[in-house]
């Protein structure tokens, strides 16, 4: 059911899960992608109330599902404090169900908890990106993280693979260059 916890498992013992929604994740996911310590990622939906979701039901607005990212990350690499300053420094998260020309519901500033230690983490590291924004709110929702539903194979490492364009991103560990979304 859609509104379960997301009780899946990392695909290796000693990793974990961790799911972060900041607008088309397109390139949230090569972002993560770079980072050393990060297994794997999976784009798709999850914090919604329709089972099995697909991208044209999401994009209605009627399920509530965000575009998120999971990662497989081995903490003993990467400290998930980590994950979450780039996660911060990916998105404006005191922009409410948008970012850039992407709007709605699905686009929305998330951080989506697997256990209390993230949850803990994931409050703190708001508290502190708050006092950067002293005129504007952060709306981004610290939730346990629910059902994931992979998208669709396409929206799978969608830039590295060439995007809309053809032109490949690099997804190499460390890699700087910029990252461009293009559909």
């Amino acid at each position: 059911m859609a509104s379960n916890p997301d009780l899946d498992v990392p695909d290796q013992p000693g990793l974990e899960l961790a799911q972060f929604a900041a607008g088309c994740f397109w390139g949230v996911e090569l972002a993560f992608q770079r980072v050393e310590g990060v297994v794997k990622t999976e784009v798709g939906y999850s914090q919604g109330h329709f089972h099995n979701p697909d991208y044209k039901i999401v994009c209605t607005g009627t399920t509530n599902h965000a575009e998120v990212v999971r990662i497989h990350f081995d903490p003993t690499v990467c400290p998930y404090t980590n994950l979450l300053s780039l996660f911060w420094g990916r998105h404006d998260p005191t922009s409410l169900n948008r970012q850039g020309n992407d709007v709605g519901t699905q686009y929305r500033s998330g951080i989506y908890y697997y256990n209390e230690t993230q949850a803990q983490l994931a409050r703190e590291s708001l508290e502190a990106k708050q006092n950067e924004f002293p005129n504007k709110r952060i709306v981004t929702e610290i939730l346990p993280a629910k059902k994931f539903y992979r998208a669709e194979e396409y929206h799978q490492q969608y830039l590295e693979k060439g995007g809309g364009q053809g032109l490949k991103q690099s997804s190499a560990k460390g890699c700087t260059d910029p990252i461009r979304c293009y559909g």
